[in-house]
């Protein structure tokens, strides 16, 4: 029994009473993902890191079978639940490392989501139940070698041939890629920006897998080289016109970084927090020092404000109230704290908090990526000034 003198030890979402702002659906999902996290991918996830390989064919039909794939879309067998209920489906998958939330999240926010709101008839009844499945991988080819904040200046082209279309071109840091049966492709045609729904047996078409990275390395991120690939007139996505099409599905994609990031810094504060109950420096646990606690105290505080933020853009979405200044806001807040707070762990775990023993680097090197991957903070700066001000700043 607890007494003043030592009280339980609550996390930090008891803390903020998080669980008594989820309906019972989403407390279910959430813990049966969290569930599937603990048992299936937390016992490999720091050898897949070390040995940058992931067996993301046979993890995409599991998680296809959890149906967690294009969770937030409707129809071709997909699960149509609440955008909240998938933004803690990302932050359970991201407690356990970024790229398994990257897989989901490139599957289901922009690939699915491009051909599931922009495509024809066709193109979902084709694709969309094997993605939601996992029997189908898809990428998302927009960001280039010279152009990834400012998608307007890509290179990548698609000229007519007679009704049909050839595209020429290379994109760069496209998670998925290698091992993608579709991709997304956004190219410029002299009818503006359009995009193409490529299937990656397509001669012409080859990925290329980037290695030698010290982030996200439990994930398969690739170069698209796109050389005079022909495609049918019915392989354009018919209702995205310009940049508003790629920019939507970075919106989704962002929601769902907004709880993934959160994911890994609770994940980071819970290992410090264990790591220094146990670990006795002069005589005594290093969880009784003062400035231990100032330094777990400061970090829970953080991670709850970004968990209660995450939840508020959540039930706005869930209403269709969300604004893409708003989603701004969490993914700067969040990654950015997110970040923090791994490297303040980090220092908790002194030498230890090095190794793939504990999870706290492997998150640290993860959230570099996502701190500047589908927008920079200081893009998201940009836009929450531009709401602000009124004047955008971006030239």
């Amino acid at each position: 029994m607890a007494d003043e003198t030592n009280p339980t030890p609550i996390d930090v979402e008891a803390l903020f009473a998080i669980d008594g702002l989820l309906t019972d659906d989403e407390r279910e999902i959430r813990d049966t993902v969290k569930r599937f996290g603990a048992q299936r991918i937390r016992p490999h996830i720091a050898d897949w890191f070390e040995i940058g390989e992931i067996p993301v064919h046979e993890l995409a039909l599991e998680l296809g079978r959890l149906g967690v794939l294009g969770m937030h879309l409707e129809g071709y067998g997909c699960a149509g639940m609440s955008a909240t209920s998938y933004g803690l489906v990302c932050q359970e998958l991201e407690a356990v490392d970024s790229g398994i939330r990257s897989l989901v999240s490139v599957q289901g926010s922009l690939a699915m989501f491009a051909i599931h709101h922009w495509g024809g008839e066709e193109q979902k009844q084709q694709w969309l139940p094997e993605m939601a499945a996992g029997r189908a991988i898809g990428c998302f080819g927009l960001t280039e070698p010279d152009f990834g904040s400012n998608p307007g200046g890509m290179r990548t082209r698609a000229t007519r041939d007679g009704s049909d279309w050839v595209l020429n071109g290379t994109k760069m840091w496209i998670t998925n890629g290698s091992a993608a049966d579709v991709a997304v492709i956004w190219a410029r045609t002299d009818e503006g920006v359009r995009g193409f729904v490529v299937p990656t047996t397509t001669p012409g078409f080859k990925a290329n897998t980037v290695t030698h990275k010290l982030s996200l390395r439990a994930s398969v991120t690739s170069e698209l080289v796109l050389q005079d690939v022909h495609l049918p007139a019915e392989a354009m996505l018919p209702e995205a016109r310009g940049l508003s099409g790629p920019l939507s599905c970075l919106n989704e994609a962002r929601f769902g970084i907004v709880f993934g990031a959160i994911g890994a810094a609770r994940d980071c504060l819970e290992c410090a927090v264990d790591y220094a109950r146990t670990r006795e420096v002069f005589d005594k646990p290093l969880a009784g020092y003062q400035l231990t606690q100032a330094k777990l105290a400061d970090m829970a505080v953080e991670v709850g404000k970004g968990q209660l933020l995450a939840l508020h853009l959540g039930r706005l979405k869930d209403r269709g109230e969300l604004t893409g200044e708003q989603v701004s806001v969490g993914k700067l807040n969040n990654t950015r704290e997110a970040i923090a707070i791994a490297r303040q762990c980090r220092t908790i775990l002194g030498a230890n908090g090095i190794t793939l023993e504990y999870p706290v680097i492997r998150h640290a090197n993860n959230l570099e990526s996502v701190l500047t991957y589908e927008g920079t903070s200081e893009v998201h700066q940009l836009v929450i000034g531009q709401a602000l001000t009124g004047s955008k700043a971006f030239r």
